[in-house]
């Protein structure tokens, strides 16, 4: 009797929904970016604007943490890839928030005037291209900026390593799948 074997492969609406949902929950961050009260924040109210600059950034990390230990031990029910996907686009926006509240302050930023200059100078700082358009130039925005370098550093980069290690595992699992079946 010969065995048969029944291969289940992902098409159609079960490839694209993983997508999809990264896609929007990515949306839903951006325009939460641009719609939130963040002209409230930054020298108006300083206390609120650190601490809940610190709150986030460190609810981001724990929970990127929590997704590389879930690599790491290799659970194969998580999706790390949409989770640490949508971590790193959160602590993005976390860190250009910041920014354009800091900016309201006189002194703190050169050339750093909108929504879309804080989130253009954290991703040119996030990518160490530093085109120098726009510069920190107080001290809490200089440290802001070091503590972003050191986030993507440390975090960042052991979430994007979590994800190539769990990619790299799906592809020779599967490479050997295909060889013994």
């Amino acid at each position: 009797m010969t065995e048969r074997r029944t291969v289940r492969t992902r098409s159609g609406w079960h490839t694209a929904r993983p997508w999809v949902v990264r896609g929007c929950v990515a949306v839903a961050v951006a325009v939460a970016y641009f719609l939130l009260p963040l002209d409230h924040l930054g020298p108006h109210r300083p206390v609120l604007s650190w601490v809940l600059c610190a709150l986030l950034l460190a609810l981001v990390a724990a929970l990127l943490l929590r997704q590389i230990h879930h690599v790491l031990v290799d659970r194969p029910e998580t999706k790390p890839g949409m989770v640490i996907t949508l971590l790193i686009i959160l602590s993005v926006h976390i860190f250009s928030a910041t920014y354009y509240a800091l900016a309201k302050e006189p002194g703190e930023f050169t050339g750093l005037h909108t929504r879309v200059d804080a989130l253009y100078f954290t991703v040119v700082t996030l990518a160490t291209v530093g085109y120098g358009d726009i510069t920190p130039s107080g001290q809490s925005a200089r440290i802001v900026t070091l503590i972003q370098i050191a986030y993507s550093f440390v975090f960042l980069t052991a979430a994007a390593t979590a994800l190539s290690t769990r990619a790299r595992a799906m592809v020779v699992r599967r490479t050997e799948r295909d060889r013994s079946g």
